[in-house]
């Protein structure tokens, strides 16, 4: 399964969405050029496409493996792959500079992360993890910290990996019980239990930094009583160098449905009561801490659903252009055709491309917005450019990785039988999709985010604002041809996620059941609104170049149809979603749970 990045589609995402130009002239980014990102593109696709992939189905047949002592053995191949990442310093494309990063723009990082996610999302997830690593160091360690710890992980020759999941501590993280008790030293000595520690154990890096919540003594309960510690592998004498190995290690390895060469560990500390770990910010500021990194997390996981999208589209083509069968129907001859001419397998691969599409462009101004919010000179500028980055990661989280698992059953589809045979390969990309609606928190627990937090955020200015901007851009549109035609659909989702948000804020009390009740079609219809508009500004990008004659037009045209077939055959379910939403819980619950498997 050979795999191309879709770098003309990132390049006018990031120009059009993103507004790269823009980003350019905020302090720290002047390094952003047009023909820096095309040179980062271009060499990260070829890694992607040269390195990453031609792993992806040995790992999946392979998987990772521990051995009785507790070390993790990873595929033939992941070790090189690993040293041609770290080599070419791409861990560090978005890191500070002063502690070793490029710091070019995270939109851009996000770029890269694609790609490497669709070549091999078992491999991108230990990058991933690190660089969430390195946002919460630098957001919350003391000096001292940064200088012993984010230079080796931003060159690569540490990885960093997230703790925060114990058998009764799900979703419910505040349930945890991992303890952590002071030292003499000023270090703690943790105890306890963690699982699905992605990437928990390898041996790819010299070492391994677990950032661990646990409950320090007379902590209060919940949430608010968990601090956040950093538990070295092997620990980190003052002068950098690696000193004795820590009492961590992983325990057992889960065999799970699909990212199978992404090691996913128990791991076990102070099994001999001497585990070091080091506060990261303020006692019982752990989940504060914790989010710095989670909310990175989040959305790079949306990449994931937008990444496995295009590599099971891309899949999914290539086997329509080539397989032959049977006549297309209402045509004069009966000689049989390539499938990719008969109308529902074209359907299903204009769905994936433009739903893929529709997510990328979400994740990519989420990611700027995130980008604003660091650099912008201004306040008030960084604060609106944080509401709106808070305001879409659960979006990007949850939208996008539902439109992956989407995308790659019905890239599946295309392959007919052939699909549901490993040998294809097309499996793998369902398989692997299906971990994330899941893991960074549920895609259920995104919705209540969204309409539990975010919609009230600051008054509700945020969301407001972008319905506004994307009200004022419609206004604009033409009323003929492709513009104008989807301009009513648009129009009417607009209209429909507005009287939704306003049901869902105005709901207080016994009503907040209500609002649950309607979050997950809520962000549905959110993602599927917001990507409609953002796909209608790139056709309006698309129809300028080609009137100009700038560009590829075969690519600017498709931008144009795309846009089209999204507004008229997938947007139409946004507003359909608006009596789903307000119809209340009564019916949730209807049925008592006895009667329920009547």
């Amino acid at each position: 399964m050979d795999y191309r990045a879709p770098i003309a589609e990132q390049k006018f995402v990031l120009e059009t969405v993103a507004d790269l130009a823009g980003l350019a002239t905020l302090p720290g980014f002047e390094a952003a050029t047009f023909d820096l990102v095309d040179a980062v593109l271009e060499e990260a696709g070829k890694l992607a496409s040269g390195v990453f992939a031609p792993l992806n189905s040995l790992g999946d047949r392979e998987g990772a493996r521990i051995a009785a002592d507790g070390a993790v053995i990873l595929p033939e191949g992941f070790a090189a792959a690993f040293a041609a990442y770290r080599d070419g310093g791409w861990i560090g494309l978005n890191a500070a500079p002063a502690w070793g990063g490029q710091g070019l723009p995270f939109a851009l990082a996000c770029a890269v992360q694609e790609q490497v996610t669709a070549a091999n999302m078992a491999f991108s997830l230990c990058p991933m993890l690190t660089l969430g690593a390195i946002e919460a160091l630098q957001a919350h360690a003391s000096e001292e910290q940064k200088q012993l710890y984010l230079k080796p992980l931003i060159e690569g020759r540490w990885t960093g990996t997230m703790n925060l999941t114990e058998p009764q501590a799900g979703s419910d993280v505040g349930a945890l019980k991992t303890t952590a008790t002071p030292a003499p030293d000023g270090s703690w000595r943790l105890k306890g239990s963690k699982i699905y520690i992605t990437w928990g154990e390898h041996d790819l890096a010299d070492n391994i930094l677990h950032l661990v919540l646990a409950r320090t003594p007379g902590a209060p309960p919940g949430t608010k009583g968990i601090s956040l510690f950093l538990v070295p592998k092997f620990l980190v004498n003052p002068d950098g160098s690696l000193g004795a190995r820590n009492d961590v290690r992983a325990v057992a390895l889960e065999h799970k449905l699909g990212i199978h060469a992404s090691p996913t560990c128990t791991m076990a500390f102070g099994d001999r009561d001497s585990c070091v770990g080091f506060l990261i910010g303020e006692e019982q500021g752990g989940m504060r801490a914790m989010f710095t990194m989670m909310n990175h997390a989040r959305i790079n996981v949306g990449l994931q659903g937008i990444a496995i999208a295009s590599r099971a589209f891309q899949h999914a083509l290539a086997h329509a252009k080539e397989r032959v069968q049977s006549a297309k129907f209402g045509a004069a001859s009966r000689a049989p055709v390539r499938i990719i001419e008969h109308a529902d397998v074209r359907r299903m691969l204009m769905t994936v491309k433009a739903l893929s599409e529709a997510a990328r462009a979400i994740a990519f101004l989420n990611a700027a917005a995130v980008d604003r919010a660091h650099a912008e000179p201004d306040a008030a500028r960084r604060a609106e450019a944080q509401g709106l980055a808070d305001l879409l990661t659960p979006v990007t989280k949850a939208f996008a990785t539902d439109i992956g698992v989407e995308a790659s059953s019905l890239a599946l589809q295309v392959f007919g039988g052939m699909g549901y045979v490993e040998e294809t390969g097309a499996a793998q990309h369902y398989r692997d999709s299906r971990i994330a609606p899941i893991y960074e928190g549920t895609n259920g627990i995104q919705a209540l985010d969204l309409v539990g937090r975010k919609l009230t955020m600051d008054g509700g200015r945020h969301w407001r604002a972008l319905l506004q901007r994307e009200r004022s851009f419609l206004r604009d549109l033409p009323s003929s041809g492709d513009l104008g035609a989807m301009r009513p659909y648009l129009e009417d989702a607009l209209e429909a996620l507005q009287t939704a948000a306003v049901w869902l804020v105005g709901n207080e009390g016994d009503k907040l059941a209500d609002t649950a009740a309607g979050a997950t079609p809520f962000l549905r219809m959110f993602g599927l609104t917001l990507g409609g508009t953002l796909l209608a500004r790139q056709a309006v990008e698309a129809a300028r170049r080609l009137e100009r004659g700038e560009g590829d037009p075969v690519f600017l045209r498709a931008k144009l149809v795309t846009a089209r077939f999204y507004a008229e055959q997938i947007l139409p379910a946004a507003p359909a979603l608006l009596g789903p939403i307000t119809r209340g819980a009564d019916m949730l619950y209807a049925v008592p749970e006895e009667a329920l498997a009547a």
